[in-house]
This record gives C-alpha cells, structure tokens and sequence, in this order.
C-alpha cells in the first residue's frame, strides 16, 4: 500500500475545496431554476448584449457564439463578447443577465476601468506565480543548503501573485455586474421583477469569485504555516 502523507493543514485545503464546490453548485442551480423564466421582451443573450453595447456607444466589440455551458466571458484582446449555449440564443431572464454581466466587461474595457486594466496587466504575472510557486519552494526543501529559505520565501511570494490576482478579480466581476442591472434597466429589457431574478442569478456568479479567492488564501496560508517559519538548519 502505498504512503500517503498527510498534515492538520490539510484541512485548509479541504475547506477552500468544499467552497468553491458549494459556491459552483449553487450558481448552476440558480442558472438553472431562472432559465425556465422567459424574459418578457423576448430578446436572447445575443440580442440584449447587442443593445447594450450600441447604447454604450460602443461598435467594435463583436457578439459571437461559443461552445459550452456558461463559457461566457469578454476578450478585451480581441474585442470579442463570448456567449455560450446556455445564453447566446436563449430568452430566459438568466441567459439575458449573464450576456449583460459581459456587456459590463466590454463597457469597463471601453471606458477603462482601472481594476480591469490592472487585472489584465497582471494575467501573466498570475500564471507565471502559480506555474512556479510549488516547484521553487520543493526545490528549496530539497536542497537543504544556505539557499533554501530564499527559494521557500521566492515561491511564497511567487504563489502571492496569484492570490493577488484573485482579489483584483473581485471588484472587476461586482461592478460588471453592477453595470449589467443598470444597463437592462435603462434600456428596458426587463422588467422589475426580472432584474430581481437576474440579480439572483449574477450574485450566485459573483460568490464564486469570492470562493476561489478564499480557496486561494487559504492555500497560501497553508503555504506558509508549512514552510514560511522553516530555517536553514530544518
């Protein structure tokens, strides 16, 4: 049999694990339950993002479609509004929310918006720390030298980028979707009752933002309660 190795900051993990996993469930059953309600002007996702881009005066973003179920997202490299299957041709008051939370993106990227321009800067920043992170601070365990600290504190911090990433990414995806309620608002594609199902269904998007940056913090804190207090004779 083989050894499995386990330690009490295991639990961190196994706690930003079950969030993200509460947090994914409950977005798809929020989806779910107000995609059965039709939207009463009868647009699609496709439709109700062309009608706010153009009422935000913006014409070089192009609405397409993409496989998947809640693939959506906004390419500011590209100037693309990706809608999927559950939301691009679809009428429920769901899929018209979720097509304008993008549209938020787009009107962020065009007037932009600090937080978005920061996050975007910082994609490649984020990747490179995680990629590294786990591999720097192994090699510092591992070589048990007058180095190995610094390499430990070097993935730390490097692991540091991505949790930073996460929390850049929350005040992006919340005013999106701020946006998203004041645009279907203003340009009457739903109704009352309809922007209070839609908000339902943006904040249960929104908290699983808020999940993956708790997962994050909590792994780097399990990061650092292993490792951070380690000295060269460990």
């Amino acid at each position: 049999m083989p050894y499995i190795y386990w330690d009490s900051t295991y639990i961190l993990v196994v706690i930003g694990a079950v969030i993200c996993m509460i947090a994914s469930a409950r977005v798809k059953t929020t989806f779910n339950k107000y995609s059965a309600y039709r939207s009463m002007s009868g647009m699609t996702g496709a439709q109700a993002a062309e009608r706010i881009l153009h009422a935000a005066g913006i014409y070089d973003v192009r609405v397409q479609h993409v496989s998947g179920n809640l693939t959506d997202h906004y390419n500011p490299a590209n100037k693309t509004l990706n809608l999927s299957d559950s939301v691009c041709n679809q009428t429920s008051v769901a899929a018209v929310g979720v097509a304008a939370h993008e549209c938020g993106h787009a009107i962020q990227h065009a007037r932009g918006y600090v937080p978005l321009r920061l996050r975007t800067a910082f994609v490649p920043i984020a990747n490179f720390g995680s990629m590294l992170a786990w591999p720097v601070i192994i090699l510092g365990v591992i070589i048990n030298s007058r180095s190995s600290m610094m390499l430990i504190n070097i993935g730390i911090l490097l692991f540091s980028f991505a949790v930073l990433f996460q929390l850049i990414t929350l005040p992006v995806e919340f005013d999106a979707s701020r946006r998203a309620m004041v645009q279907l608002r203003e340009q009457g594609i739903l109704g009352d009752q309809e922007l209070h199902y839609t908000g339902k269904v943006l904040t249960a998007a929104a908290l699983t933002y808020v999940a993956s940056a708790a997962a994050a913090i909590l792994q780097l804190l399990r990061i650092v309660l292993l490792f951070g207090g380690r000295s060269r004779d460990d």
